[in-house]
């Protein structure tokens, strides 16, 4: 096994040492219980540091903390000192940045190969927002009324945000965050998942060696029933930027209530991605089943439910489950690993139930299908790519979120029945078409309702390009200039000149 050296979990520099603390004010501190939990690398079990527990009374101290910096001096700092500093953060990541994809790689099981190859994600993101700083603007209106008036807007930052991140990829989703709240002037509180906290507190430490002000970002671990519902509830913080799944989504939309604070939430997804017998197919096997295999499926826009037109069903299912033999799996620190395990037992044993779910419910696996528990990986959270054949539209399969490495394959005949069908879901993320023919393609990209529609591809991310939900995947936009709008407020100025 050509496993990276040295960055492994008994060497690596920032798992020694006393338990990870909490990042409030621009200090490390504990937590106020003095609590702490582990963190595992789901490749093996191992432990591999604690991180202390923080709860309500930790959130209040944040909060509290990130209102001072909001109401101080970070908010005489102009939109170029602001540019600076995403820069700075920028540079700063770029030369640690191996360091922080093994920590993502230990803590949560993506392979160091994605983790590995994610610069140009993570720092076109910062570089992105620190572009966007400079060119927030209002805009002169003429309006009607009779006499002399001239009005304009004004876009001011929101105020204190509530960050909460997905452990599926903690080095991006905290990026995600931070970036426009540095763009725009607000302060941030984050909290990260448990099941991968170390780096967002790695990225903690380099925000403090940028230079950015005591209490702008904030890092407040914990679990999502303690510290992440204090946080959505918090009468002091302006806005919730929420990923993760509808059901917790749901349950923010009413904490927000106490003070109408603003939203964008980031949900589940049960995406279509529907492949047409003109299409290139030796593109869309692996462009299929990557659009679900990557991250082991632990990604919330996998193409899951793969429709595929009925006259070259049985040949495509047939080679996507031959491509998922050829991917390797094993442990994440292996150079050569190109599927990881899940990110814990509790992870397992939801996946695992959905592999038995689908069989009782008379699907087919192709491929896959069970837990791997063979030599190395028996003490990891190991599952295979499945392809699952035979899949009825009602199946639970086919309709509920696994995240997991798992396809629910479906024929179809026609163009308007796929469409319904695809639609048929209560999720609308993303989704993908494989064609040739071009008419087609616009076609389907006006109907699926679906907040990104990859054509001939899957999963193509850009920080220009906004990314988001229909229904209950959710509401808000990240990246593109429509991110940095969710963290601004417009205000309406009248002056009467005569």
């Amino acid at each position: 096994m050509n496993v990276i050296s040295p960055m492994i979990a008994d060497r690596h520099p920032f798992l020694t040492g006393k338990p990870k603390r909490l990042f409030i004010d621009g200090k490390w501190v504990e937590a106020v219980s003095g609590k702490t939990f582990e963190t595992h690398n789901p490749s093996t079990g191992d432990v591999l540091a604690s991180v202390a527990e923080g709860d309500s009374a930790d959130i209040d101290r944040a909060v509290a903390a990130a209102r001072r910096a909001f109401n101080g001096p970070w908010r005489k700092f102009k939109p170029y000192a602001r540019q600076a500093l995403l820069l700075k953060l920028a540079d700063l990541i770029e030369a640690h940045l191996d360091e922080l994809a093994t920590l993502d790689t230990l803590d949560m099981g993506a392979p160091i190969a994605r983790t590995g190859g994610s610069r140009q994600r993570v720092l076109g993101l910062l570089r992105y927002y620190a572009g966007q700083a400079t060119s927030i603007h209002g805009e002169t209106i003429e309006n009607s009324l009779p006499g002399e008036y001239v009005s304009y807007t004004l876009k001011e930052p929101l105020g204190v945000v509530g960050a909460i991140i997905p452990w599926n990829s903690p080095l991006i989703s905290s990026v995600w965050k931070i970036g426009p709240v540095l763009a725009t002037g607000c302060t941030v509180v984050l909290k990260p998942a448990e099941e991968a906290s170390l780096s967002p507190l790695r990225l903690a430490e380099l925000c403090q060696e940028a230079g950015i002000p005591p209490g702008v970002v904030n890092v407040v671990t914990g679990y999502g029933e303690t510290a992440g519902s204090a946080l959505t509830r918090h009468l002091d913080v302006d806005k919730v930027a929420f990923t993760g799944s509808h059901v917790t989504g749901q349950k923010i939309i009413q904490a927000s209530a106490g003070n109408l604070k603003r939203l964008s939430l980031e949900l589940g997804g049960k995406s279509p991605d529907v492949v047409f017998a003109d299409a290139d197919l030796d593109a869309a096997v692996p462009g299929a089943a990557m659009a679900v295999f990557a991250n082991s499926g632990q990604i919330c826009s996998a193409g899951t439910r793969l429709f595929v037109e009925q006259k070259i069903y049985e040949e495509f299912t047939a080679r996507v489950a031959d491509f998922s033999r050829t991917l390797r799996v094993g442990n994440s620190m292996d150079s050569e690993t190109q599927i990881g395990p899940l990110v814990s037992s509790e992870q397992l044993d939801r996946v695992t139930g959905y592999l038995s779910l689908g069989q009782q419910e008379g699907a087919r696996a192709l491929s896959g299908g069970a837990q791997l528990t063979e030599g190395d990986m028996a003490k990891g959270f190991f599952v295979p790519p499945t392809v699952f054949a035979d899949v009825k539209d009602d199946m639970r399969i086919a309709q509920e979120e696994i995240f997991g490495p798992v396809i629910s394959a479906i024929p179809f005949t026609d163009f308007d029945e796929v469409i319904e069908r695809a639609n048929k879901t209560t999720f609308g993320l993303g989704s993908g078409v494989w064609t040739r023919d071009l008419s087609r393609a616009h076609r389907m990209a006006a109907r699926i309702s679906a907040g990104s529609v990859w054509i001939n591809c899957y999963q193509a991310m850009d920080p220009a390009v906004p990314f988001g939900g229909y229904k209950m995947s959710g509401y808000g936009r990240e990246s593109g200039k429509q991110h940095v709008d969710e963290y601004l407020n417009v205000k309406s100025v009248w002056i009467k000149t005569a």
